[in-house]
Protein backbone atom coordinates (compact mmCIF):
# COMPACT_ATOMS: atom_id res chain seq x y z
CA UNK A 1 0.00 0.00 0.00
CA UNK A 2 1.82 3.00 -1.25
CA UNK A 3 -0.68 5.74 -1.33
CA UNK A 4 -3.25 7.20 1.15
CA UNK A 5 -5.81 6.49 -1.43
CA UNK A 6 -5.36 2.19 -1.28
CA UNK A 7 -5.32 2.72 2.31
CA UNK A 8 -8.46 4.79 2.75
CA UNK A 9 -9.61 1.66 0.57
CA UNK A 10 -8.91 -0.62 2.36
CA UNK A 11 -10.28 1.20 5.37
CA UNK A 12 -13.53 1.43 3.73
CA UNK A 13 -13.38 -2.38 3.49
CA UNK A 14 -12.78 -3.33 7.03
CA UNK A 15 -15.28 -1.12 8.08
CA UNK A 16 -17.97 -2.97 6.25
CA UNK A 17 -16.72 -6.14 6.90
CA UNK A 18 -16.97 -5.76 10.53
CA UNK A 19 -20.34 -3.77 9.43
CA UNK A 20 -21.89 -6.88 7.89
CA UNK A 21 -19.96 -9.28 10.62
CA UNK A 22 -22.16 -7.65 13.05
CA UNK A 23 -25.11 -7.64 11.32
CA UNK A 24 -27.46 -10.20 12.65
CA UNK A 25 -26.18 -10.07 16.51
CA UNK A 26 -28.48 -10.60 19.18
CA UNK A 27 -29.07 -8.20 22.30
CA UNK A 28 -26.74 -10.34 24.60
CA UNK A 29 -24.35 -10.32 22.29
CA UNK A 30 -23.99 -6.41 21.73
CA UNK A 31 -23.29 -6.30 25.28
CA UNK A 32 -20.44 -8.95 25.50
CA UNK A 33 -17.02 -7.41 26.76
CA UNK A 34 -14.75 -6.97 24.18
CA UNK A 35 -11.14 -6.96 24.58
CA UNK A 36 -10.94 -3.19 25.12
CA UNK A 37 -11.05 -3.83 29.01
CA UNK A 38 -14.02 -2.31 30.17
CA UNK A 39 -15.83 -1.52 26.71
CA UNK A 40 -18.44 -3.95 25.21
CA UNK A 41 -18.90 -4.71 21.94
CA UNK A 42 -21.42 -2.25 21.28
CA UNK A 43 -19.09 0.11 23.24
CA UNK A 44 -16.05 -0.52 20.78
CA UNK A 45 -18.46 0.23 17.53
CA UNK A 46 -19.60 3.02 18.87
CA UNK A 47 -15.70 3.99 19.52
CA UNK A 48 -15.22 3.53 15.92
CA UNK A 49 -18.07 5.45 14.31
CA UNK A 50 -16.97 8.39 17.15
CA UNK A 51 -13.24 8.19 15.88
CA UNK A 52 -14.52 8.56 12.05
CA UNK A 53 -17.00 11.41 13.41
CA UNK A 54 -14.33 14.00 15.06
CA UNK A 55 -11.95 16.21 13.67
CA UNK A 56 -8.71 18.06 14.63
CA UNK A 57 -10.24 20.66 16.31
CA UNK A 58 -13.22 19.44 17.73
CA UNK A 59 -10.91 16.30 19.25
CA UNK A 60 -8.95 18.95 20.92
CA UNK A 61 -11.57 20.93 22.29
CA UNK A 62 -13.31 17.49 23.44
CA UNK A 63 -9.50 16.65 25.29
CA UNK A 64 -8.99 20.27 26.87
CA UNK A 65 -13.19 19.90 28.42
CA UNK A 66 -11.75 16.76 29.71
CA UNK A 67 -8.66 18.15 31.06
CA UNK A 68 -6.57 15.44 28.73
CA UNK A 69 -8.24 12.55 30.80
CA UNK A 70 -7.89 10.57 27.70
CA UNK A 71 -10.70 7.30 28.97
CA UNK A 72 -12.94 10.80 29.75
CA UNK A 73 -13.09 12.42 26.38
CA UNK A 74 -13.08 8.72 24.83
CA UNK A 75 -16.11 7.62 26.89
CA UNK A 76 -17.75 11.30 25.79
CA UNK A 77 -17.81 10.64 22.68
CA UNK A 78 -18.59 6.92 22.87
CA UNK A 79 -21.28 8.04 24.52
CA UNK A 80 -22.17 10.52 21.82
CA UNK A 81 -22.28 8.11 18.89
CA UNK A 82 -23.98 5.68 21.01
CA UNK A 83 -27.28 4.70 19.70
CA UNK A 84 -30.39 3.78 21.52
CA UNK A 85 -30.68 0.52 20.40
CA UNK A 86 -27.82 -1.71 18.97
CA UNK A 87 -29.30 -1.59 15.86
CA UNK A 88 -29.45 2.39 15.91
CA UNK A 89 -25.60 1.90 17.07
CA UNK A 90 -24.88 0.04 13.98
CA UNK A 91 -26.30 2.20 11.56
CA UNK A 92 -24.58 5.07 12.72
CA UNK A 93 -21.32 2.98 11.94
CA UNK A 94 -22.39 2.05 9.11
CA UNK A 95 -22.99 5.34 7.87
CA UNK A 96 -19.35 6.19 8.29
CA UNK A 97 -18.15 3.73 5.93
CA UNK A 98 -16.81 5.99 3.82
CA UNK A 99 -15.74 8.79 6.35
CA UNK A 100 -12.52 10.39 5.72
CA UNK A 101 -12.78 12.55 8.75
CA UNK A 102 -10.00 11.73 11.71
CA UNK A 103 -7.90 13.63 14.10
CA UNK A 104 -4.47 14.62 12.77
CA UNK A 105 -1.89 11.53 11.74
CA UNK A 106 -0.98 8.90 9.25
CA UNK A 107 -3.40 7.22 7.72
CA UNK A 108 -2.66 3.48 8.75
CA UNK A 109 -3.95 4.65 12.05
CA UNK A 110 -7.24 4.58 10.63
CA UNK A 111 -7.27 1.23 9.02
CA UNK A 112 -5.22 0.09 12.12
CA UNK A 113 -7.92 1.26 14.17
CA UNK A 114 -10.53 -0.69 12.11
CA UNK A 115 -8.35 -3.78 12.11
CA UNK A 116 -7.80 -4.23 15.95
CA UNK A 117 -11.14 -3.13 17.33
CA UNK A 118 -12.42 -4.91 14.18
CA UNK A 119 -10.35 -8.03 16.07
CA UNK A 120 -11.50 -6.78 19.48
CA UNK A 121 -15.23 -7.67 18.90
CA UNK A 122 -14.76 -10.77 16.85
CA UNK A 123 -12.91 -12.41 19.02
CA UNK A 124 -14.94 -12.36 22.28
CA UNK A 125 -17.55 -13.46 19.97
CA UNK A 126 -16.37 -16.32 18.29
CA UNK A 127 -16.18 -14.15 14.84
CA UNK A 128 -12.75 -15.16 12.38
CA UNK A 129 -12.09 -12.92 9.92
CA UNK A 130 -8.39 -12.80 8.61
CA UNK A 131 -8.10 -9.45 6.59
CA UNK A 132 -6.26 -9.48 3.51
CA UNK A 133 -2.23 -10.01 4.17
CA UNK A 134 -1.44 -6.73 2.36
CA UNK A 135 -3.69 -5.23 5.14
CA UNK A 136 -2.52 -6.59 7.96
CA UNK A 137 1.11 -6.23 6.85
CA UNK A 138 0.51 -2.21 6.20
CA UNK A 139 -0.76 -2.31 9.84
CA UNK A 140 1.42 -4.12 11.32
CA UNK A 141 4.67 -2.24 9.97
CA UNK A 142 2.98 1.26 11.18
CA UNK A 143 2.61 -0.31 14.72
CA UNK A 144 5.98 -1.58 15.05
CA UNK A 145 7.55 1.53 13.93
CA UNK A 146 5.88 4.25 16.18
CA UNK A 147 3.57 4.45 19.60
CA UNK A 148 0.92 6.24 18.51
CA UNK A 149 -2.61 5.69 20.41
CA UNK A 150 -1.15 1.89 20.62
CA UNK A 151 2.62 1.26 21.94
CA UNK A 152 3.67 -1.17 19.08
CA UNK A 153 7.21 -0.37 19.52
CA UNK A 154 7.94 0.00 22.62
CA UNK A 155 5.80 -3.41 23.01
CA UNK A 156 8.24 -4.86 20.66
CA UNK A 157 11.34 -3.47 21.38
CA UNK A 158 14.49 -5.83 21.30
CA UNK A 159 12.50 -8.53 19.74
CA UNK A 160 12.18 -9.80 16.26
CA UNK A 161 8.66 -10.13 14.71
CA UNK A 162 8.34 -12.89 11.74
CA UNK A 163 5.08 -13.40 10.08
CA UNK A 164 4.25 -16.90 9.12
CA UNK A 165 1.82 -15.62 6.44
CA UNK A 166 3.09 -13.01 4.60
CA UNK A 167 6.36 -10.36 4.37
CA UNK A 168 6.10 -8.27 7.67
CA UNK A 169 9.53 -8.98 9.39
CA UNK A 170 10.39 -5.82 11.97
CA UNK A 171 13.58 -5.52 14.84
CA UNK A 172 16.12 -7.71 16.34
CA UNK A 173 16.40 -9.89 18.96
CA UNK A 174 14.67 -13.13 20.29
CA UNK A 175 12.10 -14.25 17.71
CA UNK A 176 8.43 -14.04 17.71
CA UNK A 177 6.55 -15.56 14.57
CA UNK A 178 3.34 -16.30 14.36
CA UNK A 179 0.00 -14.74 11.69
CA UNK A 180 0.47 -11.13 11.20
CA UNK A 181 -2.97 -10.57 12.44
CA UNK A 182 -1.67 -12.21 15.89
CA UNK A 183 1.33 -10.26 15.60
CA UNK A 184 -0.22 -6.64 15.33
CA UNK A 185 -3.14 -7.14 18.17
CA UNK A 186 0.09 -8.72 20.75
CA UNK A 187 1.79 -5.42 19.74
CA UNK A 188 -1.54 -3.62 20.58
CA UNK A 189 -1.18 -5.01 24.17
CA UNK A 190 -3.69 -7.75 23.64
CA UNK A 191 -2.84 -10.97 25.43
CA UNK A 192 -5.83 -13.47 23.88
CA UNK A 193 -3.53 -13.74 20.75
CA UNK A 194 -0.27 -14.91 22.44
CA UNK A 195 -1.17 -17.93 22.15
CA UNK A 196 -0.94 -18.08 18.08
CA UNK A 197 2.45 -17.00 18.35
CA UNK A 198 5.86 -19.23 19.01
CA UNK A 199 9.26 -18.51 19.26
CA UNK A 200 11.66 -17.70 22.43
CA UNK A 201 10.94 -13.69 22.50
CA UNK A 202 7.03 -14.61 23.33
CA UNK A 203 7.75 -15.15 26.94
CA UNK A 204 9.31 -11.25 26.49
CA UNK A 205 5.67 -10.48 25.22
CA UNK A 206 4.08 -11.92 27.91
CA UNK A 207 5.52 -10.26 30.87
CA UNK A 208 5.44 -7.08 29.29
CA UNK A 209 1.32 -7.96 29.03
CA UNK A 210 0.83 -9.44 32.14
Amino acid sequence: MTTDATVLAATRAERAALADDLADLTDAQWATPSLCGRWTVEDTVAHLTAAASVGPWRWVRSVLGARFDFDLHNDRRLAEHRGATPAETLARFRAIIGSTTSTWGPKQAWLGEVVVHGEDVRRPLGLVRTPPVEVTTEVARFVASRDFTVAGKTMSAGLRLVATDGPFTAGEGPEVTGPTLALVMAMAGRAAHLDALDGPGVATLRERLA
